[in-house]
C-alpha cells in the first residue's frame, strides 16, 4: 500500500533526473558537432530544469550532491559546453569575441564565491549562542534576515543569477552575435554584486548581533529579573516534542516557570504557550542557570542530554515522565538519577518496587495526572443511534516484542469486526510512530485505513450542510491564528526570536477556549455514520476520548488517562500470554476486557457498552482509576503544585547548608587592631 502511494512521485523523480542526463548528453554532442538548434534547446531546457527542481524538489538535488555532482559541478559543465559549443560555431571570433565572454564568466564565478563567503558571515554573526521565545530580547539587538536566495541558498542563488547568462549565451550560439552573451553576462554581474554588496550590510554594526559574552550577560540580567523557579527540561528528536507539550497546561499554572531546551528545531516544535523558552545548544551557556534562582526542574523524558543538566547542583531534579504503563519503559533505572520521581497513583509506586531498578520508595511522589482535567467523567452507555469506539493502538516500540501494539497480529481483525456492526461508529487514531521501526506495523496501519474508508463507501446517509464545513473552516482559522506565528519564508533564527517575544494578553486561556469551540465544530462537521481516521495533531487524544463510550487499544498510557472517565474499555492481548497471565504482568487490564488476537470478544465486549447490566467491570474500573491516578481529592493540580513547592523547599534548604559550610570553612581576614597572640611572629619579624 505504501509504495502503491508513492510509485508515481518516485517514476516522476526518476524521470526528471534521466532527463537532466539526457540534456547534458545532448548539449555535449550538439557542442562538439556542432548543431546550434539542438545546442541551444538543451542548454536551456538543462537549466530551466534544474531551476525548477531546485524550488520544487530540493531533496531529489540533495541526492546528486551526494555523488559530488551538486548545483555548483552542473552548472560550470553546463557553461564549459556552452563556451565549447560557441567555440565550434562559425562567426564568433575566439580573441575578440569569445575570450571576454570567458573573462566575464570567470568574474560571475569569482563574485558567486564572495557572495558565497559573505553569506557564511553573515549565518555566523545572526547564530546566537542561545535561543529564545516569549522573551522580549529586543535589547540584543536582532534584526530581520536577509533574503534568503543570498544569504542560505547558494544553489538556488547560482542557478537563478546564471538564468541571463545562459540565455545571452544561447542567443549568441543562435545569432552568432556576442553582443546577447555580454548583455546576458553584465545582468547577472550587476545583480550579483548588487545582492552581494546588500548582503554584506548584514555586517555592518548597526545590523551585527551581539557578541556570546554579551548575550550571556543579557540572558543573566533577564533571569535576575525574572527569577524563575521551576523550569521543564526537555530534549529529543523530531518527533518527540509531543512528550513535552503534553505539560504545558500544567506548567504554565505554576509560578514563574520556564522551558529549558537543548536543540535549536525544537524551540518551533514546542506548542504555542505564554511561558518562556531558552535552549542552551552547548553545555557551557547553560551553566547560567546555576547561578540563578531557579529552584527545580521537571523532566517529561530521558534523553542522552539530560545528565549534562544533572551536574547543576543547585537545582533539584524531579522525573514526571510523558505518560504512564505498564510497560518496562515506565519504570527505566535511569530514574534512579533524578532526586525525585514524580507518578500518578499507588500503582506506579509499586511498579518500580517490583522492577527494582534502584528507586527508592521515600523518592516517589504521587502526584497524579493534572493534564487529564479535560477528560469528561461517564455519563452511562450510549443513547444515540451508533456506538462510538476509539481505537488508538500505541507503536512497535524497540525491542521488537510482539505484545507492543496490537497492530500488526490482532488491528485488522478488530477493525473488521468492529466494521461489520451497523451500530459502531468506529475512530481510529494510531500512534504517529506507527511503522517507524517495524514495516509490517505500518503496512497494516495502511490496510486499516483502507479497511475503514472502504466501509465508509458503503454507509449512507443525512450529511452536515455547508455551513458546518464554513464554520469548521472559520473556527480552525481562528485557532491556527493564536497556536502558530507566521514567519517569512527567509526568516531565519534571529527573526524569529524577534517576532516571539513576550506575549501579549492571556494567550493560552483564549486557546483554551478557541480549542474546545474548534472541537465541537470538528465533530458536527460530519455525520454521526461515518467512520473516522485520525491521524492529524487535532483533534487531540482527550477530546476523541469525550465522544467515544468505549477504547480498544493496547498496553499503554493511553488505558491509564482513559481510566480517568471511567468507561469501559478492553486491551488487545498479542504477547504471546495466556489472558490470567496477560492480567497478571499487566494491571492496568485489569478492569478492561482482554481481546485475543483474532479479536474474539468484539460483539460481547460492544454487548457490555450499551447495556450497562453485562458491564461487570464498573466497579472495577472506579478502584482501578484511583490505584493508577490516586484519589480525586485533592485535584492532582493541587498536589502537584504542593510537590514542587516542597521540592523548592529542599533546593533552598540545601543552598542555606552550602553557604553555612562554606562560610565556616573560609577564615575571616583578622579585624584591623587585633592584638598579637602569644607565639605569633611580630610585623618587624615577619
Amino acid at each position: 500500500m505504501p509504495s502503491a502511494g508513492l510509485a508515481p512521485r518516485r517514476i516522476a523523480q526518476l524521470s526528471a533526473l534521466l532527463a537532466m542526463f539526457a540534456l547534458f548528453t545532448a548539449q555535449i554532442v550538439s557542442a562538439l558537432l556542432p548543431n546550434i538548434p539542438v545546442f541551444v534547446a538543451a542548454s536551456a531546457a538543462g537549466l530551466v530544469l534544474d531551476t525548477f527542481l531546485q524550488y520544487r524538489d530540493p531533496g531529489l538535488l540533495a541526492t546528486l550532491g551526494k555523488v559530488r555532482f551538486d548545483a555548483l559541478v552542473r552548472q560550470l559543465l553546463r557553461d564549459m559546453l556552452v563556451l565549447v559549443g560557441l567555440l565550434r560555431i562559425d562567426g564568433i571570433d575566439p580573441l575578440r569575441e569569445h575570450a571576454p565572454l570567458l573573462v566575464g564568466l570567470i568574474v560571475f564565478y569569482a563574485v558567486h564565491f564572495a557572495c558565497q563567503a559573505v553569506s557564511v558571515l553573515v549565518r555566523r554573526t545572526r547564530t546566537l549562542p542561545i535561543v529564545t521565545r516569549n522573551i522580549d530580547a529586543s535589547e540584543l539587538c536582532l534584526t530581520a534576515s536577509p533574503p534568503r536566495i543570498l544569504a542560505r541558498r547558494q544553489a538556488h542563488r547560482l542557478l537563478t543569477f546564471s538564468l541571463p547568462i545562459t540565455a545571452g549565451l544561447v542567443l549568441t550560439a543562435a545569432t552568432q552575435d556576442a553582443t546577447w552573451g555580454g548583455l546576458g553576462l553584465g545582468a547577472a554581474l550587476t545583480l550579483l554584486v548588487a545582492g552581494t554588496a546588500y548582503l554584506a550590510t548584514w555586517l555592518l554594526p548597526k545590523k551585527r548581533a551581539k557578541s556570546e559574552q554579551q548575550v550571556m550577560e543579557w540572558l543573566d540580567e533577564w533571569l535576575a529579573r525574572y527569577r524563575p523557579t521551576t523550569a521543564m527540561y526537555f530534549s529529543g528528536g523530531t518527533t518527540s516534542a509531543y512528550q513535552a507539550n503534553m505539560w504545558l497546561s500544567t506548567l504554565s499554572q505554576l509560578e514563574k516557570p520556564l522551558i529549558v531546551l537543548r536543540e535549536r528545531f525544537m524551540v518551533q516544535k514546542i506548542d504555542a504557550t505564554d511561558v518562556p523558552i531558552i535552549c542552551f545548544p552547548k553545555v557551557s551557556t547553560m551553566f547560567s542557570l546555576e547561578n540563578s534562582t531557579l529552584k527545580m526542574m521537571l523532566h517529561p523524558a530521558n534523553a542522552a542530554k539530560t545528565s549534562q543538566v544533572l551536574r547543576i547542583p543547585t537545582v533539584k531534579h524531579a522525573f514526571i515522565n510523558h505518560g504512564e504503563s505498564d510497560k518496562l519503559s515506565s519504570c527505566n533505572p535511569y530514574a534512579k538519577a533524578y532526586d525525585e520521581v514524580w507518578v500518578a497513583g499507588p500503582a506506579a509506586r509499586e511498579r518500580y518496587a517490583l522492577a527494582e531498578v534502584g528507586v527508592e520508595d521515600k523518592d516517589i511522589v504521587e502526584v497524579g495526572r493534572p493534564q487529564l482535567a479535560p477528560i469528561r467523567p461517564y455519563a452511562g452507555p450510549p443513547t444515540g443511534t451508533y456506538t462510538t469506539v476509539l481505537y488508538a493502538p500505541t507503536w512497535e516500540g524497540w525491542d521488537g516484542n510482539p505484545g507492543n501494539t496490537s497492530v500488526v497480529l490482532a488491528g485488522e481483525n478488530i477493525v473488521r469486526k468492529l466494521l461489520a456492526d451497523d451500530k459502531v461508529r468506529l475512530l481510529y487514531k494510531p500512534h504517529p510512530m506507527t511503522g517507524s521501526v517495524d514495516p509490517r506495523a505500518g503496512a497494516a496501519n495502511e490496510r486499516i485505513k483502507a479497511m475503514i474508508r472502504e466501509a465508509n463507501t458503503k454507509r449512507s446517509g443525512a450529511r452536515p450542510g455547508a455551513e458546518a464545513e464554513a464554520e469548521l473552516s472559520r473556527r480552525t482559522a481562528e485557532l491556527d491564528k493564536l497556536t502558530s506565528t507566521s514567519f517569512r519564508a527567509s526568516a531565519d533564527e534571529m527573526e524569529r526570536m524577534l517576532l516571539q517575544g513576550t506575549p501579549s494578553g492571556d494567550r493560552e486561556a483564549a486557546i483554551a477556549e478557541a480549542t474546545l469551540t474548534w472541537e465541537k465544530a470538528y465533530w458536527a462537521s460530519f455525520p454521526e455514520w461515518e467512520h473516522r481516521i485520525v491521524t492529524e495533531a487535532r483533534p487531540a487524544i482527550f477530546a476523541c476520548f469525550n465522544v467515544s463510550d468505549l477504547l480498544i487499544s493496547d498496553v499503554s498510557s493511553v488505558v491509564s488517562d482513559w481510566l480517568s472517565s471511567e468507561k469501559p474499555y478492553s486491551v488487545a492481548n498479542t504477547s504471546g500470554l495466556s489472558e490470567a497471565a496477560f492480567r497478571s504482568a499487566f494491571p492496568t487490564v485489569s478492569a478492561g476486557v482482554v481481546l485475543t488476537p483474532k479479536a474474539g470478544g468484539v460483539t460481547a465486549l460492544l454487548d457490555a457498552v450499551r447495556d450497562p447490566e453485562k458491564d461487570h467491570f464498573t466497579k472495577a474500573r472506579a478502584d482501578l482509576k484511583e490505584q493508577l491516578l490516586g484519589p480525586s481529592d485533592p485535584p492532582s493540580l493541587a498536589r502537584f503544585d504542593s510537590a514542587v513547592k516542597a521540592l523548592c523547599a529542599k533546593a533552598d534548604d540545601r543552598r542555606v547548608r552550602m553557604e553555612s559550610r562554606l562560610a565556616n570553612e573560609i577564615p575571616s581576614p583578622r579585624e584591623a587592631g587585633d592584638e598579637l597572640t602569644e607565639g605569633e611572629p611580630s610585623e618587624a619579624l615577619a
